[in-house]
């Protein structure tokens, strides 16, 4: 697994660069979309709103699944200091498997979802556009959750074994 951290590297730069890019996008349009119902000569375009929120749902779990990767989500420490470390490191595998069980649910049931209610429907104010991009970030976010929730489930598992290893 250590042979292949440079793709997850990679992987990882990919999909922040995807979020910066979403992130460049939204504040283009949103200011756009502002600008059009404050300055008479530049036209509101009707398809502003629903295209941010749709860009700021892929913004919102693809980031959530970059966290992983850094180990920044939101967790409970306040009793760390008073658990045993054994038991510190158990609790830590269970929420990686815990994460891993819904990156799974996310890929299989929202590739579902998308495929099934978004491939019919379609956005408002583009009816030639599928609604199966609106539901998409969520089976996209398993798929990238799975993929760093593996090398983070590794490393604490690579952790407690190379120093059962040492002693």
């Amino acid at each position: 697994m250590d042979k292949i951290r440079p793709v997850y590297d990679w992987v990882y730069r990919i999909f922040l660069f995807i979020c910066k890019i979403l992130l460049i996008a939204d504040i283009l349009i949103t200011s756009y979309a502002v600008l059009g119902r404050y300055v008479p000569f530049i036209k509101d375009p009707a398809w502003s709103e629903e295209v941010v929120l749709t860009l700021m749902s892929y913004m919102a779990v693809l980031s959530a699944a970059l966290a992983i990767r850094r180990g920044a989500h939101i967790r409970m420490t306040a009793f760390d200091p008073y658990l045993p470390k054994k038991l510190l490191k158990a609790l830590d595998i269970l929420a990686d498997v815990a994460v891993l069980a819904l990156s799974l649910i996310m890929l299989v049931s929202g590739w579902n979802y998308a495929t099934t209610l978004g491939g019919r429907g379609t956005y408002v104010s583009m009816p030639w556009l599928s609604r199966f991009w609106m539901y998409f970030p969520i089976p996209l976010a398993g798929l990238a959750m799975f993929v760093f929730e593996i090398e983070a489930l590794y490393n604490h598992l690579k952790g407690i074994l190379l120093k059962e290893e040492k002693n």
